[in-house]
């Protein structure tokens, strides 16, 4: 199933939080991205309903494992971008809203590309 950049945006800040503090709710989510609960509520339902998400008894919100598979390769493309860019001296804050931008509509074959030269020109 396809989704949409919204949606990947939104998996990304459930992976970031539950590494940040080791659970993720939807007031939480509300807070990182600067959305209102009600706006979360709708987006999370369509998450769950599409097999993205699991959210237990105690309201607290799980990526599946599609959901972590998509949220991982976003965040990586995420990072990875911040770093070319800052290389290339775009300041920090600029870099990673940037970023935010370019890894929903990179192709796999050029993040690829990117990360090889990263990882033989750049890593250290």
């Amino acid at each position: 199933m396809e989704i949409h950049e919204s949606g990947e945006d939104y998996l990304e800040t459930i992976l970031i939080l539950e590494n940040r503090m080791g659970y993720v709710r939807a007031v939480d989510i509300a807070g990182e991205m600067g959305y209102s609960k009600p706006t979360i509520s709708i987006a999370m339902r369509r998450l769950r309903e599409n097999g993205y998400i699991d959210v237990d008894e105690r309201r607290d919100i799980h990526l599946t494992a599609m959901g972590r598979e998509v949220a991982e390769r976003i965040y990586e493309r995420h990072v990875l971008l911040t770093k070319l860019l800052e290389a290339l001296g775009v300041d920090g804050d600029t870099a990673a809203r940037e970023a935010c931008k370019i890894e929903h509509d990179i192709s796999a074959d050029t993040f690829s590309r990117l990360r090889n030269y990263y990882d033989t020109h750049m890593k250290q």
